[in-house]
């Protein structure tokens, strides 16, 4: 089934500022949280599809490459990238706008029912960066790269206790994960709600660490991660491979990998957004009788035809051979721009025969209608 538009799914129009995108989050979020539809598989995916909307559209970078590129701009498609989001993830990224923003009805994710409120542990992101041929973004690649990371500790399989169950329920908080104080003001009694300081907001306490971790329930590790990049990337977009970062302690939510795409550049060929661009020099009697000559595309040589009387400036185009577009739609073209290569030193043999054909008839310029000015043919590579 085809993802729906974010601007859709939030009601706003693709102009919507900010506010206005965190408050219609904010009604939706509210309308279809689970505390208040406590079973409804209906309500919970589209409390996730809002939520995945405004992660989003409330991010500039990632909303302008969703504008440019659709959902495969900020998902790219495969190799896990985006993925969606769990309820972990969602009330550990937006905390602030369930609990403050709605005045205290909800918040945060229930974790035992009956309204608990356990703090998710959210593991930090990792960034790393990943080097492409034209060729590996012109088809799209898999790649496998060495990270250096946080792990769960499998000792204590990421609970940071000695034998995985050593807990005890927090005293303070009774299991919640929250401290609620209620104060009393001139307006009545008020009631608020702030994570437990004696458990981190987790509800429990470890009675005994274990010895490897030290109780952080994670360790340093090499991890081999497959990325499957997809056709049509370019230098600088950054993509994210959810769950791929570090591990968070006792075992809450991974972060995610942040993959930065960077382009090498190629010795022959030039990427203009989805055309390639390739200079191709001939000397002047080929330019005059016509030839036959190879160039590189990123598929390999192919052979071209010169017609006799090429004009320098002129340029082929190669229909296809360029970069697909990262939404798939369509793949752009290569464009040869034939250069006429002036000879700069001459031997007198060469001297003698180039004076007796000075003044020969058909090599005076003689521009006909069909040879383009340099003014117009940028104007028709243009548009």
């Amino acid at each position: 089934m085809a993802k729906r538009d974010y601007y859709e799914i939030l009601g706003v129009a693709r102009n919507a500022g900010e506010p206005e995108i965190k408050k219609a989050y904010r009604k939706m979020a509210l309308q279809f949280h689970p505390d208040k539809n406590p079973g409804n598989k209906e309500a919970e995916d589209k409390f996730k599809e809002a939520a995945e909307a405004y992660e989003v559209l409330s991010n500039p970078e990632k909303r302008s490459k969703y504008d440019q590129y659709g959902h495969e701009g900020v998902r790219a498609g495969a190799g896990g990238f985006g993925g969606g989001m769990s309820m972990d993830d969602i009330f550990s990224q937006f905390g602030d706008i369930f609990g403050n923003a709605f005045g205290g009805g909800f918040g945060g994710f229930s974790q035992q029912g009956g309204g608990s409120r356990r703090r998710v542990n959210k593991g930090t992101d990792l960034r790393v960066k990943v080097k492409l041929s034209l060729q590996e973004i012109a088809k799209g690649v898999e790649k496998k790269i060495k990270v250096n990371k946080l792990v769960p500790c499998n000792t204590c399989s990421g609970t940071g206790a000695a034998d995985g169950s050593s807990f005890n329920t927090c005293q303070h908080c009774h299991g919640t994960g929250q401290i609620t104080r209620v104060t009393n003001t001139f307006l009545g009694q008020m009631q608020t709600s702030s994570t437990c300081p004696y458990c981190s907001g987790e509800g429990r306490t470890i009675t005994k660490k274990c010895e490897t971790c030290g109780g952080s329930g994670t360790k340093k590790d090499e991890e081999v991660i497959s990325l499957n990049i997809p056709a049509g990337v370019t230098d600088g977009i950054q993509l994210s491979v959810g769950g791929k970062g570090n591990a968070a302690s006792r075992g809450g939510v991974a972060g995610n990998l942040i993959v930065q795409i960077e382009e090498i550049q190629d010795p022959e060929l030039m990427r203009d957004g989805t055309n390639i661009l390739y200079e191709h020099y001939i000397s002047f009697p080929d330019a005059a009788l016509g030839t036959s000559v190879e160039v590189p595309t990123i598929d390999g040589r192919v052979r071209i035809k010169i017609d006799p009387g090429t004009q320098g400036g002129k340029v082929l185009r190669l229909k296809g051979k360029g970069i697909p577009s990262l939404n798939g739609y369509e793949r752009g073209d290569q464009l040869i721009n034939i250069n006429v290569w002036t000879p700069r030193n001459l031997s007198k043999q060469e001297q003698d025969i180039l004076e007796k054909l000075k003044g020969a008839e058909n090599f005076k310029p003689n521009p006909g209608s069909r040879d383009k000015s340099f003014f117009e043919r940028m104007k028709e590579y243009f548009q």
